[in-house]
């Protein structure tokens, strides 16, 4: 049974529970992950950069965590699609590398919140997941006054005009 960590960026008083996709090659890796934080998390794995892909289509996904070094494709090029179809996604680059040109290519073509080296802290990690989400959050209710604020300025203009013509 998961415990919904975070308030809802919709209705602050509504808890949700966060859905992190992992994107890694290695299995053990994958297992780890689950096994330290599906009591807190929605947690979605995939092997690959294209099963991973395929997760972003069937499910929302509002923590995106890759590996950088996968046979077939980068961990960057998951990132950067997920930029363009899911800009509100807060993506964060996990890996065992340290490889400046990875990580100038997560955070330019990505976008990343965050990089983390492997092996990760599950404490710290946890953290990080929950802070991501509430930037998330943030964004989306943005999202959600801006849409608000537009809907009642064009009632306002419509308002205006009807007086100005009566």
């Amino acid at each position: 049974m998961l415990t919904p960590v975070i308030n809802s960026a919709e209705n602050p008083e509504e808890e949700v529970i966060i859905n992190v996709l992992y994107v890694d090659d290695e299995e053990n890796n994958l297992e780890a992950f689950k096994a330290s934080f599906r009591r807190y998390f929605n947690i979605f794995t995939a092997t690959s950069v294209d099963a991973g892909k395929e997760v972003l289509k069937e499910h929302e996904i509002q923590i995106l965590i890759t590996d950088q070094r996968m046979p077939g494709a980068l961990g960057t090029d998951l990132l950067a699609q997920a930029v363009q179809d899911y800009p509100d996604q807060i993506r964060i680059l996990l890996t065992g590398y340290s490889d400046m040109e990875a990580i100038k290519d997560a955070i330019n073509r990505g976008q990343i919140y965050q990089y983390i080296q492997k092996p990760w802290n599950d404490d710290q990690l946890k953290k990080i997941i929950e802070n991501a989400y509430h930037i998330y959050a943030l964004k989306k209710r943005q999202k959600n006054l801006n849409e608000q604020l537009m809907l009642t300025n064009e009632q306002l203009e419509f308002m205006l005009r009807q007086k100005l013509i009566s």
